[in-house]
């Protein structure tokens, strides 16, 4: 079928022919007419398979001519770039898009100037909690990856949040893309929707095992490589040499990085000398260079990158994007990069299958298995894709070939049904008032997909345990079986964090002393179960044990009387170091060392630590004042790494912990005496320069840069003290404000 016979808006055939979309895969042209007749849709196909195409074109039908506004829903912030960057296209037929996936703490109300916001299922769900008046304008969800349903992380917010929208508009609709997997039936039913599911692909991909020098393919054919102990480089100089490029799926960083590391001298065998530009910018970080960086740069100046989430943000796009352009042949990643952006290869070559979880070794699933093969085959470009797994005999061939290759991908279940998960979406739930009682709780409950595949009876149950929790920790009161949430509840259900994590820093706060350390607000962060505490090495027990004997008294959350969950406690005392050696400006790359983390790991941290840091002052206006203002100076000593007296220089854009220490050091202590420094000599501080010292003196003659924390402090504490008053006036009967 050709783009130009669909019922499109104007102007749409044009735009798509432009880049050299004409025509529809099968897939498409079975999904399409469904999709612009408004229809619910449950599309399962193979990776490539253009299933983004049929949610563009739904969502340019409401907007263009219906006057609607769409969501499209993406589990990953790259995928939601990736989706953002595809329907900017179609801004010059008037459709305005947006993406969201920042500030959980919003209601983000300059997305009602737009038509289409892109924005990540934890985004979605935020907004949702804080009730956006633009929300009640969508007409169509896409969401987009939804076999993570299945995921214990994504999965059951991407699930709350369609049941939730489905409650609030049911003419609303609903677009799912998902991979192949066993039970897309299911998910349709589930959703009302139409069901399309197809194994065709536009690339042919051929699958098979490598053993015994040779590939064999499911098809019956072989190629014959040559490999030796270690065919995985054979098997990429293969492709390369063919014109092809690759990707291999290894199952640790550290495999990732040895691999490329190994591989990079021998890629003079099948590509010129040449240095990628752009190394500076893999290097550098805010000026400060780490072992990591150097490493992928010598690799990458080579044609071979890793890839993995240890990577800083600014790493992967790097990758990410010279892979695209043909600079890098072959990238060695783990799997996560599968089920993230659309990066295919030529050959794909799947070294591991075994994975470490859960305190062993476990098989890695078809479904995710199947996932990485469909990266083989770039359309328009390959003719073909390979997807080939490392066996090393015969009878594991065979074992590999007939369970992975020739099986079929797994069901998927909604991991919906447990306490800890509950916990969060239960008190969402009340705190917006889509359910007010224990039964329309249960009636919104009984509309997930957990309910569709299982009984009710066990979700109960877990409810009942989260109820009786919320309420026994002052988060929702019940009268008369009328449920609603204090100002705590709605507090934490806005700020977007476990509630079990609110009650912990409550505790913290109540034990916080005027002349507390800030230590111990760090720590405090690091023991609830939104901080991801680091792994605590036998090597690690001396030092920390010194430190917990050295700043007891700073803590505001005592030791276990359990000796069982002491080791649980130590790994807290060492994810707070890590944020306190960070804040006390030790040098990246030795911080990296000290904890066995890469670059992404510790921007990890310092996100998940300064949004911690944030909701903790929030709850501060409840439970002790007296802490609002150190928190507020520690949540930007963590957003920058720095120490207090480079406070006021890192207000300026540009300047992050390297060049604030440079400046300070040289004798420019604050922004007044960057403003009254001459360009020249501000120039030739260490890691400035003529460009940013003149960037530099622009923002201080025009006044463009941050405030100093202290007038952030204030000003936020007046609002908040108008916000408390609001809520005191509401009634008489409230006695405290955690009876709001």
């Amino acid at each position: 079928m050709r783009i130009s016979e669909l019922d499109l808006p104007e102007g749409v055939a044009q735009v798509l022919a432009e880049d050299g979309i004409e025509e529809l895969y099968p897939p498409q042209a079975q999904a399409a007419p469904l999709a612009l007749d408004g229809k619910n849709l449950m599309l399962a196909i193979p990776t490539a398979s253009g299933k983004s195409l049929i949610a563009y074109l739904a969502a340019l039908k409401h907007v263009l001519e219906r006057g609607g506004k769409v969501l499209y829903i993406v589990p990953l912030r790259a995928l939601a770039s990736e989706k953002y960057e595809d329907l900017k296209r179609f801004e010059k037929l008037g459709m305005k898009v947006e993406m969201s996936s920042g500030d959980l703490d919003s209601p983000d109300p300059q997305l009602d100037n737009f038509d289409v916001v892109v924005a990540t299922s934890e985004k979605a769900d935020s907004l949702l909690r804080h009730q956006g008046h633009w929300l009640r304008h969508i007409t169509l969800v896409v969401a987009d990856e939804v076999h993570l349903l299945h995921d214990p992380g994504r999965g059951p917010t991407l699930e709350i949040t369609l049941a939730k929208f489905r409650r609030f508009n049911p003419d609303l609709q609903v677009i799912a893309l998902s991979a192949t997997i066993g039970n897309s039936k299911e998910v349709a039913d589930w959703l009302n929707a139409e069901h399309i599911s197809s194994t065709w692909r536009p690339t042919p991909l051929k699958e098979g095992v490598y053993y015994d020098d040779k590939v064999h393919f499911t098809d019956n054919t072989s190629l014959e490589v040559v490999g030796g102990k270690d065919p995985v480089w054979p098997l990429i100089r293969d492709s390369i040499k063919g014109g092809g490029q690759c990707l291999v799926f290894v199952s640790t960083r550290k495999s990732t990085e040895t691999l490329a590391t190994r591989y990079a001298p021998l890629m003079k065998e099948v590509m010129p000398e040449k240095v990628l530009e752009g190394e500076d910018r893999i290097v550098e970080d805010q000026g400060e260079p780490t072992t990591v960086g150097r490493r992928l740069s010598g690799c990458v100046r080579k044609g071979i990158a890793f890839h993995n989430a240890g990577l800083s943000n600014e790493q992967r796009r790097f990758v990410e994007s010279n892979f695209k352009k043909g600079n890098i042949k072959c990238i060695v990643a783990t799997p996560t990069l599968a089920a993230g952006i659309n990066l295919p290869a030529r050959r794909v070559i799947i070294r591991d299958l075994h994975r470490f979880e859960n305190g062993g070794n476990v098989s890695i699933p078809v479904l995710e298995i199947k996932q990485m093969c469909g990266r083989a085959g770039r359309p328009r470009y390959d003719p073909y894709g390979e997807a080939i797994l490392l066996a090393k005999d015969i009878d594991e061939g065979r074992f590999l070939m007939e369970n992975y290759l020739l099986n079929t991908a797994e069901d998927i279940y909604s991991k919906l049904g447990s306490e800890p998960v509950l916990r969060s979406h239960i008190l969402a739930t009340i705190a917006t008032g889509t359910a007010s009682s224990r039964d329309s709780l249960m009636d919104f409950m009984n509309s997930t997909f957990f309910a569709h595949q299982t009984t009710m009876a066990g979700l109960e149950d877990a409810a009942d345990n989260v109820l009786e929790f919320l309420e026994r920790e002052g988060m929702v009161r019940s009268e008369r079986d009328h449920l609603q949430a204090t100002f705590f509840g709605r507090r934490v259900s806005d700020l977007y964090i476990d509630p079990l994590t609110a009650v912990k820093l409550r505790d913290a706060l109540k034990a916080f002393k005027p002349g507390s350390s800030y230590f111990g607000l760090l720590h405090a962060v690091c023991s609830t179960p939104d901080m991801m505490t680091m792994y605590l090495k036998r090597s690690d027990y001396e030092w920390v044990e010194e430190v917990l004997l050295l700043r007891e008294e700073d803590l505001l959350i005592d030791p276990p009387e359990d000796l069982t969950e002491m080791d649980f406690y130590l790994a807290e005392v060492k994810t707070a170091c890590s944020l306190d050696d960070w804040v006390q400006e030790m040098e990246e790359d030795d911080l990296l060392k000290k904890y066995g983390m890469g670059p992404g790991d510790l921007r990890n941290k310092v996100d998940v630590g300064e949004w911690l840091i944030y909701s903790m002052r929030e709850l501060s206006n409840i439970f002790s004042k007296d802490a609002y203002p150190m928190l507020t100076e520690l949540m930007i000593r963590i957003r920058y790494g720095v120490k207090p007296e480079l406070l006021d220089l890192v207000r300026l854009r540009g300047v992050g912990r390297a060049r604030a220490r440079s400046l300070f050091n040289h004798g420019v202590m604050d922004v007044d005496q960057v403003r009254s420094m001459d360009v020249v000599r501000l120039a030739r501080i260490p890691r400035i320069g003529d460009a940013i010292a003149k960037n530099l003196k622009d923002q201080v003659t025009t006044g463009k840069f941050s405030k100093l924390p202290r007038a952030e402090v204030e000003e936020q504490m007046v609002e908040v003290e108008k916000e408390i008053k609001k809520e005191e006036s509401k009634g008489s009967k409230q006695r405290s404000l955690l009876d709001f």
